[in-house]
Parts: C-alpha cells; structure tokens; sequence
C-alpha cells in the first residue's frame, strides 16, 4: 500500500468575502514515486471503464486501484515511455497518446502495439495524434497534428474524409449527432470556426449562471478553454460562464472539471475551487499554491484527482465535500480542542482550548479568540454550557468563566482551582466539581481520598459524583457524599454521567456506558455490544433521545429510549481524528471535538459509501508459470508439485487498508467463505481435479461484490491416465499372481520338509530304541534270568522273562506313536526300572513323584524321551555305586511343558565319566544327542522349546550330596 500523505489546507476567500474570516479545511492525500507512482510529473489522468486511474507520466503509465500502483513502460510494452495523453473509450480500452505517433492500448491485461496487434499498423507520415472522439457505433477517430481524420473500426485504419485537411471545429460541431468527446474540455487559442460563419461568440453569460436550463448545458455540451475563460460550446453559439479575471484569476486555465454544483480551476501556478459555484454562490478557494495543475479528474465515486508537473498526484477524498474541519491551519489557536457549544440565538461556535484559549467562529465563519486567564498553568477549557440569554458558562482548569455574546467579553464568574465538570441545574443552579472538592454558590463540601471528575443534577436539591473510586450521591440538605447502592459496578472509575429521563447514564474510563435506575445497573454498553471502545471521555445528550458517547476511538450514538447503540463515527467516516473529547449538536449539524482539531457535518447526510468494490484478478501462478488473468475463466493445467497462487485486489479509493476479502475453494457457499485482508491466496498440491475458486470483496461499510470465479481444472500426467492405471492393474494382478504361486510353493515344500521331518523322526526313534535295547541290556538280563533259573528259582525266571517279553512288545508299540499319554509312559518306566531292579539285585529303590496340576488333564508327550535318561541313572550312578542308592523321578508342569528330572544319590556325573568304557561312553553320547535333536525337531512343529540339562550335584554346589540330577522339559498336547 503507498504512504498517504495528508495534507491539511486552510481556504484564503477572495475579496467577495471578509477579509478575515477562514473557511473549512480540506484533507488532500499526496501520492508520489515512493508511493509507487512512475514519475512525480504527471501529464493527464483518465480512469477506464473498470474504474482503475490511470496516470500519464515521462517515464511510463501508472494504474492505480486506490492501494497499489502497478507501472508500464517500454519493457512491458509500451511504444514510448513519454505518454503524453490518455484516453478511455467505451470499449474497455485506454489510449496511449506518446509524440512517436505509434498507436498503442491497454486492454485486458495486454498492451497491444503494431508489433502484436496487426490491425495498429498504419503510416502516420511522422505525424502524431492530438484529440480522440467516439462515434455513435463507439468506433474511435483521431485527429493528428497535421489536421487528418482517422477511424478505427477495430479491424483497419481508414481516412473517412481522404486527404481533406479539417480541425477540432469538425468534432465539436457534431458532438451528439455523430461524435461524443472522450474529454472534458478543450484548449483553444480561439472560437472562430471559418467554416462556420454563423456561429455567434458570446463574451458575457447573458443567462443565469444557476438557471437549470443553463446548467444542464453546460454539463452536456463541450467546454471550450480561451486563456482564462471558459466557453460552453455549441454548433449556433460558444457562451462564456466564466472570467477568470472577473474572479482574480490572472493565470491562463490549463484545465477544468465540472463537479455538480462545484468547478475546479487548474492554472500553472494553483489550483482553485468554486464552492456551489452553479447555485450563484461567489465563493473562491485557492488550492496547492505554487503548483502547476497539468489535469483534473473527477472519478465516479466522486473523489476530485490532481495531476502536477513535479509534485505527483492529489487526491481529494468525496467525503470531505460532507465534512467541514477546523484546526490550526485555517483559525483556531491549536489543533487540540477540550470542548464544543454553540449559542442557539447568535449563532456563535465556541470552542475551547489549551492555554485558557476561547475561539469563536460566527455565521460569517470570522474567527476570533479570547485569552482566559492563563497565570497559575494550563488552564485547558473543559467544559461550555449554555447559561442564560447572551451567556455561556465556561469551565477551565483556573476557574469558572462567563462569556457575554452581545459584547463578546469574558469575566471571571468564580475562581476554581483543579476544576474538573461544570453542571447546571433545571432551576439554573450551578454545581462545580474541583479534583476534591463539590462547589455551589452557598457552600463547598471537600471528599478526601479521591479524585472528582464529573458532576450532574438529579433535581434542584440532588445529585450525583463521579469519581476515579466510583459513585457518590449527594444534597443540598445534608451537603455530604454518600456511596449510593452496593452495585458493584457502581464502584468503577468514572469519567462523565448524565441524567436522562430518570435514568442515570455513568461513562467509566475502561468499561464502557453503565445505565443505572434506582441505584442499581440496568444496562451495560461495552465494546462487545458494539460500542467503539471502553474508555469513555464525555457524554453528551441532544435532547432528542440521542446520546453521544466520545471515547478514545471515535463516537458512539446511542438510543437513550432502547439503550442500543445506532453507530459509531470514526475516523474513518471523515473525523479529523479518533480521539474525541466533546460533542455538540444543533439544527441538524453535529459538532465533534478531536485531538486534532474539530469536524462538523450534517447529521442526516453523513457519507457511507455502500457500493462493493470493483475485484480484479492481478495475476495466476501454478509452480513457476504465470496465466494472465481474466474473470470467469477456465483453466487447464498439468499437475505438479507445485503451489497453485492467485492474486488478486479490489478498486477502493476511499479506506483502501480496510478492504477485506473472502474466497471459496468448494461449493460450499454458504459457510466454506474464508475472510483475509490479503489479496494473495496459495493452494499447494492440487490433485486433479475441477476446482471452483470464488473470491469477493467488500469496503468499510458495504455489502460484498459480486465474486469472480476462476474455473481450474489440473489434469493428471500420462501415469494418472486410464490406460496407465489399467496396465498398473494389470502389473499388480500378475504380481499377485507370482506372490500366490510363490506362497503355494513355500507351503508345498514345507509340508515336503514336514514330510522328511516326520521321516527323521522316525528313524531317530527308531535309533533311540535301538540305543535302548542295546545288546548289553539283553546280555545281562538274559544272564539274569540264567542265573535264577540255575538257584532253581524258576518261578522268578518265568516272572522276569514274562516281564522282559512285556517291556518289548510295549517298546514296539510305542515306536510306532507320535504321542502317548503320560500313564503309558510311566507305565512303560515302571516295568523297566523293575526289570533293572532284578538286574541290578536290588540295589536301588525308586520313587516317581507327580504335581497335583497333572491330574486335570491328559498329558502326551513324545515316546523314549525319559527312558534312556533313566537308564543313564541306573547304569552311570546308581550300578557302580556301593551300597543301596535311590533314584527319584518327578513330573510337573511348567508353561504348557511337562517338566521332568530324574535325580539319583550315585556316584556323580563327572566320576561316572571318568570309569566309562570307551563302548559306553559313546552309547550315552548318542543317546543324549538323539534327544537333544527330537526336542529340536519337536520344536519345529508347534514352536516350543525343550530343554535338557545335566547337573554334577556335589560339583554345582548341592552341599556334600552325590549323584546327578537330570532335568528336561518336553512339549506336550494337554488335553482336559
């Protein structure tokens, strides 16, 4: 946004006025390069048909939105960066007069020269263009400096008259019936027109300058410029309806513009307004003296735009036409101004100030001022009230003052020190507060502690204080200070009160307006009811059911009857500034005192510009390609990895900074709207798809404009088309269909590995019995049975061979098995151990020992696991050993595992490996290998793990016990 530039002008009237009297001050914004504008000399000024102003300058052309300057020159087009002239044609295009005389125009968003507009190339003979007209078909024609004619009709270039050579009198006699000027007015050196001798010259306006039959003519026909008059043209009659000299005016006119009832003057040296000069008003103005005015443009909002040769572009906003302003620069003493009242019967507006400095503006807007005593301090005017007939009443910091309108004289009525509010009574009885301290004519009543700052009467014996500690409530009777009610909200720093139809109305210095009936609050007004800000300064009431609340931040009117708020006045709606101190209203004109100075205005036509902005599309970026932009456009673009950018902005020339914007990205419109003061809207990574993008605008304190919408659609890239995904399918099915046959084939060779597990399995326990009926287990039982047989005990022989036989056939059974059940297998153990008993002679007992958890369910468990362990024991430990021995066998459960050891009293594992035979002990090693390879396979098929442990009692710490303790855990299937 370019830095504005206020600039605050005081009005010098012309002799026709009072020589002292000042006028209402103007607000003009200065916009110049480090704004943005191409150059600070600026020819011309033409807005175009979409409302942006374009402006002509040395170095290139400059289109303004009201916030950002978007410049052109040679790079971006232009045939000649000198542009002298502009024009704006119906079309939506704007001319681009330079002294090449090469044809060039701006028209959406491009600058169309020969070079890429065909239909511009023409030869001008070195020649260039002076005046542009339109026909009515809207075809344009051009008169160039060696007087030919030349019409576009947007095909060709074609000479309608030939070679005949004419002048501008050809045009302006056939304005309306064939051409419309596409300018204002016209710089002449004279009105003859040799070609028609008939027309009449008027040098003096034989009609009234306000007669309306006048005015309209004016405003429809051509104004012709001669030096410093001005003529309304027309083919029978040019008549003069303006004099410079007549009005002082000794400077050629450069330039006109007709603003209603209003004309501006630009000369080389200044620039003049003519208030109302169409009403017959004789009021002259003179503006930016020392300025030479190359152009006059007013816009269709009404606002009034000055080019200079050097010192850039102004701007008067159109609201300053409503508002009237007074400071310092055009007859107050300051610009800071504490209080505001205006006496009914003279007609005189008073405004007080720093200093004990009275100003006074009458109805002939003459400005005196009157110095209050200002001895002991500052002594600021805080408070006028209308007192009795020619008297007003005058609150200062030093004391309390009347001022006499008939004789315009000030007299000390009561010296006052620290006076802070001044209230009169409805019997005329005055009550001043002091910083601590409530003053009467009959008696003071000091209140320590706190600060007073306001006062107002309830009746004529009673009243209410405001001070920074809350309310106080007091009377004439009892002449004390009394803390009114046990509202807490009572109890808030006060900064003014008014009593309203019973009502009290308290104004705090950080909670807004309280309403208070009865001494209780009714009402709270803050900023979340919409008032315009919490720290209230003073409060005024018209009388008329309209209370004007003056914060920090602006007014705020309220209704005193539904106690709503109606609006708020800001700076922004043409006050000087937010900082308001006083209001004032009479007759339809309201009166507010700022920091800044004061501004007055009718009440009933207050400016509010409703009308939506204009939104324009600025530019569309996808990744690192841009689209020129265009409304309701459609859009066809490849997916990227990229950010889909859309910029845009809104033509507001008043309050630009406050423009909002809102944009929808899905057809969801009526809560998908996304509100942003930014005028730039990223969307990464779209995927494709159409999308719909809407974007609106609105100003402060209109509606939303109509959205422009930009229709996108992001194609996909050749792997996102049909075919592509359809061979991707294809890929993915036989892919799958390679990871089926794959997991088939895995399956099949594993049941092929479970197969040849099962086989080993088989073989190993038929290993295992082998190891177990080694051929020395049935050489010793045999000789066992011979050596019974031969003690003639036979029927112990038979026992033991039955016995044997038994254990055989049981061997065999259970080789043929996977699982058997536990029984079986202590089964088994139990004929074995028997056998080995006789085998041995007895020496050993034995003992199996089975936890209680065995008993709830059917345990199997692999065959010839325990067995050889068990044979170990007996032939290892238990045989060699002298002496009985015992051997103890315990089962249990241990997650799901059968735990078994097999614990002997013989003469250890570390010993018995020592008295081995070689025979033996390769035996034991194959036999305890073959059951550490089953428990692997075992593990193989249902995933646990068995275990099998050794242990040297006397070597692993079991005290001087003997023997060897064997444990192992063995998967099993438990059933219930």
């Amino acid at each position: 946004m370019p830095e504005v530039r206020y600039i605050y002008l005081w009005w010098i009237l012309t002799a026709f006025t009072v020589s002292n009297a000042f006028g209402q001050g103007l607000m003009i914004h200065n916009y110049n390069v480090k704004d943005g504008l191409a150059n600070a000399t600026v020819y011309a000024a033409v807005q175009d048909k979409e409302g942006f102003i374009w402006f002509a300058t040395p170095t290139g052309v400059s289109k303004f939105d009201g916030k950002r300057f978007r410049n052109y020159s040679k790079k971006d087009g232009l045939t000649d960066n000198d542009v002298v002239k502009l024009y704006a044609d119906t079309n939506g295009r704007v001319w681009f007069f330079t002294l090449n005389g090469l044809f060039s125009f701006y028209k959406s968003n491009v600058i169309h020269t020969a070079a890429n507009d065909s239909t511009l190339k023409v030869d001008l003979h070195g020649q260039y263009m002076q005046y542009m007209f339109e026909d009515l078909v809207h075809f344009p024609w051009f008169l160039n400096t060696d007087n030919h004619v030349l019409k576009y009709d947007n095909k060709e270039w074609k000479y309608p008259l030939g070679a005949a050579i004419t002048d501008l009198f050809y045009f302006l006699k056939n304005i309306d019936t064939i051409f419309k000027p596409l300018q204002p007015y016209f710089n002449l050196s004279t009105l003859k027109d040799a070609n028609n001798r008939d027309q009449k010259i008027i040098p003096i306006n034989p009609f009234p300058i306000n007669d309306p039959a006048f005015y309209a003519r004016v405003h429809k026909e051509p104004v012709v410029i001669i030096k410093n008059t001005l003529y309304t043209y027309h083919r029978t009659e040019a008549v003069c309806f303006f004099n410079g000299a007549d009005w002082g005016i000794r400077d050629e006119i450069s330039n006109i513009c007709l603003d209603n009832d209003n004309l501006w003057i630009g000369t080389p040296r200044a620039l003049y307004y003519l208030k109302n000069f169409f009403k017959g008003e004789r009021k002259l103005t003179k503006l930016l003296d020392n300025h030479y005015i190359t152009s006059l443009l007013k816009d269709r909002d009404g606002n009034i735009w000055i080019t200079t040769f050097g010192d850039g572009v102004y701007n008067i906003p159109y609201k300053d036409f409503y508002f009237n302003y007074l400071d310092n620069t055009n007859g107050l003493y300051s610009h800071s101004i504490f209080s505001i009242c205006k006496d009914e019967k003279s007609g005189i507006l008073l405004v007080g100030q720093n200093g004990g400095m009275l100003n006074t503006m009458d109805s002939n807007l003459v400005i005196h001022q009157f110095n209050l005593d200002s001895t002991s301090g500052r002594n600021s005017i805080l408070s006028i009230l209308p007192y009795k007939d020619n008297e007003v009443l005058i609150g200062a910091d030093n004391g309390l003052f009347v001022f006499n309108t008939l004789t315009q004289k000030v007299t000390l009525r009561k010296p006052v020190k620290t006076l802070k509010d001044v209230d009169i009574g409805n019997n005329g009885k005055i009550r001043i507060v002091s910083k601590d301290q409530v003053i009467t004519d009959e008696y003071s009543t000091r209140i320590p502690d706190v600060l007073l700052t306001s006062i107002v009467s309830i009746n004529d014996t009673a009243y209410y204080v405001g001070s920074n500690a809350g309310l106080l409530y007091g009377t004439d009777s009892t002449r004390q200070m009394v803390i009114p009610g046990t509202d807490v909200a009572l109890h808030q720093s006060i900064k003014d009160l008014k009593w309203i139809n019973g009502d009290l109305w308290i104004g705090t210095s950080d909670q807004g307006l309280y309403v208070v009936k009865d001494n209780q609050v009714i009402k709270h007004l803050s900023t979340a009811d919409s008032l315009v800000s919490d720290i209230c300064q003073q409060l005024y009431y018209d009388g008329a059911d309209r209370l004007y609340v003056s914060t920090n931040k602006g007014v705020s009117v309220i209704d005193v009857n539904t106690k709503k708020r109606i609006r708020n006045i800001t700076s922004n709606d043409g006050l000087m500034s937010d900082d308001t101190r006083g209001v004032y209203y009479q007759r339809g004109i309201l009166y507010i005192a700022t920091s800044n100075g004061l501004s007055y205005f009718s009440d009933s036509n207050m400016p509010v510009d409703t009308v939506p902005p204009v939104i324009y599309l600025s530019n569309v970026k996808y990744g690192d390609s841009s689209f020129l932009p265009n409304k309701n456009y459609f859009v066809h673009l490849y997916q990227r990895k990229a950010s889909f950018e859309v910029e845009f902005g809104a033509i507001a020339y008043d309050l630009p900074e406050l423009v909002q914007y809102q944009y929808n990205f899905s057809s969801d419109t009526a809560s998908g709207w996304v509100t942003t003061m930014s005028n730039i809207v990223p969307f990464p990574d779209l995927q494709p798809d159409t999308y719909q993008l809407q974007i609106r605008a609105r100003k402060y304190k209109s509606d939303w404009s109509k959205p422009i919408i930009i229709t996108v659609t992001i194609l996909p890239r050749w792997y996102q088309e049909w075919w592509a995904r359809g061979i991707l399918i294809l890929f993915s099915l036989l892919l799958v269909f390679f990871i089926l046959r794959y997991i088939v084939r895995r399956i099949k060779q594993g049941e092929k590995r479970k197969t040849e597990y099962n086989r080993r399995i088989a073989e190993l326990e038929a290993k295992a019995l082998t190891n177990q009926m080694n051929p020395h287990f049935i050489f010793n039982s045999l000789n066992s049975v011979q050596h019974l047989i031969m003690e003639k005990e036979e029927k112990q022989a038979l026992n033991f061979l039955a016995d044997f036989a038994t254990l055989m056939r049981q061997m065999l059974n259970n080789s043929r098995k996977s699982y058997i059940s536990l029984e079986e297998e202590i089964a088994f153990l139990t004929r074995y151990i028997e056998l080995e008993k006789i085998r041995f002679s007895n020496v050993f007992v034995y003992h199996f020992t089975l936890e209680d958890a065995l008993k709830d369910y059917t345990i199997y468990i692999p065959p010839m696991i325990i067995q050889p362990i068990v044979e170990n024991a007996i032939k290892h430990g238990l045989a060699p050993k002298n002496g009985e021995g015992r051997l103890e066998v315990k089962l249990g459960l241990r997650n799901d595992m059968l735990y078994c050891s097999v614990d002997d009293d013989g003469i250890g594992w570390e010993r018995a490996n020592n008295i081995k035979s070689s025979r033996l002990i390769k035996h034991e090693s194959t036999a305890l290998s073959v059951i550490r390879e089953r428990l692997q396979i075992i593990k193989s098929f249902n995933g646990n793990i068995g275990k099998l442990e050794i242990i040297d009692k006397f070597k692993f710490g079991f005290g001087n016990k003997e023997g060897t303790l064997v444990e192992i855990l063995i998967p099993i299937v438990k059933m219930l």
